[in-house]
């Protein structure tokens, strides 16, 4: 082909890419827009009104049988209250916490950053791993599981806030690099440009070659793989249920 009509078709092709492109964007943005309105926005007004019934027949019954509620009956009361902020209805089993924490070095010297921990079967499983629980920073959002994770790992550090505005969330508290970034949060609920966000906020944190972790139950990665990062992904772990897949990302 001469190269003059090469070039002609090079620049045809650029342009279609582009009115290709703006099309498939605004697609996505209506798509989420209206995801919003008609999904999102009636189902938190419900979140508020049952939420608040179910905390309080939860505290009622602890009080009235003299016991305390385990982690799955925390759990589940949690998810009907709000069950597009949580990634589970039930904890993480051992296994797949296993596998999470098996991504991350033991002897690091960084702090190792958990989103959404809930209870905390994730943390265990890192601890038994041989991280130090003083290098672990626990990023959650639900204020009970907050005061729970105090209780059950006081060398923690547990902040109360919200994991999909990780920079000012964390401020100051990750002033050296990150070892690991370890996500239990419901990303496949989020739209696509909140994943990628999280997704870029955490990579700046870790130190080169360092793993942001995450699972999820869907059969696809919950973030398309980006230039420049690595993508690996773990066999289905069974015995958790749902069953889950581990999904690892690094940067080159």
């Amino acid at each position: 082909m001469p190269m003059q009509a090469l070039e002609q078709f090079e620049r045809r092709f650029r342009l279609l890419e582009q009115i290709v492109g703006k099309n498939i964007e605004k697609r996505v943005r209506l798509i989420e827009q209206h995801f919003e309105e008609k999904v999102e926005r009636p189902f938190r007004l419900f979140e508020q009104r049952i939420g608040r019934n179910i905390e309080t027949g939860l505290r009622r019954l602890e009080k009235k049988n003299g016991i305390r509620l385990n982690d799955e009956v925390r759990f589940i009361g949690s998810w009907i209250k709000k069950p597009l902020s949580m990634g589970a209805v039930t904890p993480s089993s051992k296994a797949l916490a296993r596998v999470m924490a098996g991504y991350v070095d033991p002897d690091g010297d960084g702090p190792v950053i958990e989103l959404g921990p809930g209870t905390g079967p994730v943390t265990e499983a890192l601890i038994e791993h041989g991280v130090n629980p003083a290098r672990l920073v626990l990023l959650e959002f639900n204020p009970t599981f907050c005061q729970l994770l105090q209780q059950r790992f006081p060398e923690a550090t547990v902040v109360h806030a919200d994991a999909y505005r990780l920079r000012e969330s964390l401020g100051s508290l990750t002033r050296h690099e990150a070892s690991a970034v370890v996500s239990g949060l419901p990303l496949m609920t989020k739209p696509l440009r909140m994943r990628m966000r999280l997704l870029r906020e955490a990579l700046a944190l870790l130190q080169p070659n360092a793993p942001f972790v995450q699972f999820t139950y869907a059969v696809v990665p919950p973030i398309p793989k980006l230039s420049g990062v690595r993508v690996e992904a773990s066999e289905r772990i069974w015995r958790n249920m749902p069953p889950a897949r581990v999904w690892v990302y690094r940067q080159n």
